[in-house]
């Protein structure tokens, strides 16, 4: 019963093995997104020290925004080709730029 559902469920579920297999490594890339935006977020946290909002979210989303900065910025300076993402090095650096970026706005706003 059990093998008859299963075989019914293949013929009918929308996905192929090709596509099926495109979507884990697409879920995985985005896990490996996640992983490495905390870390570089981490290492411009310890880079610049200081008190700086949020937790392991916001850590992971400036990690993140660094290499998206970073990547924009080495294909203007011609150091990656469209479609390459930022390196590791380059999307700390973003990331501290984005973090030095955010304290000069917050130190603005508190003079003000």
């Amino acid at each position: 019963m059990i093998a008859q559902w299963l075989e019914n469920w293949e013929t009918h579920c929308d996905l192929s093995k090709e596509a099926f297999t495109e979507l884990e490594s697409d879920m995985l890339a985005f896990i490996w997104m996640l992983f490495i935006g905390l870390i570089v977020g981490a290492l411009a946290k310890l880079v610049m020290p200081g008190h700086d909002p949020g937790g392991i979210l916001v850590t992971m989303l400036l990690g993140i925004a660094g290499a998206l900065v970073a990547g924009f910025v080495g294909r203007l300076l011609g150091l990656y080709e469209p479609g390459q993402s930022a390196g590791f090095i380059l999307s700390t650096l973003g990331a501290i730029l984005l973090l030095a970026f955010y304290r000069l706005v917050k130190g603005r706003r508190h003079a003000v």
